[in-house]
């Protein structure tokens, strides 16, 4: 059911990165289709948004009423309202340290020139939701509410026709009025062309991700890695305990049919122990079929000679989550760069910080952790540059600035500067 690379082929890296590739085309999506929602909902409005309810939801319902959400409410169970209680405390807290780095910068230079970098909240964030995944909310919401976004608007699916209560008082708990009942690709549509937020941030399907990356840059920001369906890479050693694998890896699979489980080892006998652990353990699962078309897709096991050959492989995966469940992981983990976030030792599950750690479990994708990071409070911030010059100022900075703008053969912006001298 799942593949296996082994290193002793010269040719083991391009096997992996075109096995990777095979995942990561956006091929993959269909693109037209995106496309023509969007535009729909551009021109239409609401009546396109519904139009699409109907089609892949049933829903006839987008608009949320206060009485609607609190009635939603009281139908959840009195433990998972602790849960996300306890859940909402963690990441609230981890969260409120990394308010230190909006700090606004301000240096004055010997001329008395003042130069600024001010933080400024982004005026609206539209958050989109999966409609079974109240920890989702919060992980984008709280770094929002703490970065002092002013305005939270939330898009999720209803599941099943119904909608989630735990979702909605997530949502409640940190504040947010306008919340719709949307799914998809017109669910980013809507909260673009008609909530007409500046950015959106949340993870999605396949679907959901193209939308955002067509209307990237064009009319909204989206957040700066790609946050698609989930992936983890598991690290173990002859050490490691079997069932710890077996659940970390399906625990992914789960998911979503484009999710990702990869394990990674030295020890030929893990191997066989972990395929007839996966076998056994899908045998009993909820997402049975979800899980089993993940793996035969997506699913890799990659045996390895040494411990450089570990720590390249890890780095060029670049995956989003990374559990390094061996006896020694402080000696790979300060060398792994490329990752959203690494889970070290037996007793640190990913799926713990998906829920109640207080890290963020909205990660980069698809080997975008190469270049950005997981969701934090900055990319709820604009940062604004402010100059303030005096007269001797701009004639000391000015006129090396003439010479560069005249050799750039920028003329006006040469004329531009000489206008503000007084002494040419």
């Amino acid at each position: 059911m799942i593949k296996v690379i082994n290193c002793n082929n010269k040719n083991y890296i391009n096997k992996i990165i075109n096995f990777l590739n095979k995942r990561r085309n956006t091929k993959n999506v269909d693109i037209k289709i995106v496309s023509k929602i969007l535009n729909d909902v551009k021109k239409n409005k609401f009546k396109a948004v519904l139009k699409y309810e109907k089609k892949f939801s049933k829903n006839s319902e987008t608009k949320l009423s206060k009485s609607k959400i609190n009635k939603s409410i009281k139908k959840l169970n009195l433990n998972v309202k602790k849960a996300i209680d306890y859940a909402y405390l963690r990441i609230l807290k981890f969260h409120s340290k990394q308010k230190k780095e909006l700090k606004d910068i301000i240096y004055i230079d010997n001329l008395n020139n003042k130069l600024e970098y001010r933080c400024v909240p982004i005026s609206s964030i539209g958050l989109y939701v999966p409609g079974n995944l109240p920890s989702t909310l919060l992980m984008n919401a709280i770094p929002a509410k703490l970065a002092k976004v002013k305005r939270l608007v939330l898009a999720t699916p209803k599941i099943n026709g119904n909608l989630n209560p735990a979702v909605l008082y997530a949502a409640k708990k940190v504040g947010i009025n306008e919340i719709y009942s949307i799914g998809g690709v017109q669910a980013i549509g809507s909260l673009a062309y008609i909530q007409k937020v500046n950015k959106i941030i949340g993870p999605g399907n396949k679907f959901v991700s193209e939308a955002k990356r067509q209307l990237s840059g064009k009319l909204i920001g989206v957040e700066s890695m790609y946050a698609g369906a989930s992936e983890i890479c598991v690290l173990a050693d002859k050490y490691t305990d079997i069932n710890q694998v077996v659940t970390s890896l399906v625990s992914q699979a789960e998911h979503d049919p484009d999710s990702q489980c990869i394990l990674i080892t030295k020890d030929k006998k893990i191997i066989n122990n972990v395929k007839k652990g996966i076998s056994r353990s899908l045998k009993t699962l909820t997402r049975k079929k979800i899980a089993i078309s993940s793996i035969k897709k997506n699913g890799l096991i990659i045996k390895t000679n040494n411990d450089q050959q570990i720590i390249d492989i890890i780095n060029e995966i670049a995956p989003e989550h990374l559990e390094l469940n061996v006896k020694n992981y402080r000696k790979y983990t300060k060398k792994i760069i490329n990752a959203g976030s690494i889970c070290n030792g037996k007793f640190t599950p990913m799926s713990a910080s998906d829920y109640t750690v207080g890290i963020n479990h909205v990660l980069p994708t698809l080997g975008s952790s190469k270049f950005s990071s997981g969701l934090n409070i900055n990319e709820f911030i604009k940062k604004i540059s402010v100059v303030t010059l005096t007269k001797l100022g701009v004639e000391k900075i000015g006129n090396p600035a003439i010479t560069l703008s005249e050799f750039e053969q920028l003329d006006g912006h040469a004329q531009s500067i000489k206008s503000r001298i007084r002494r040419n």
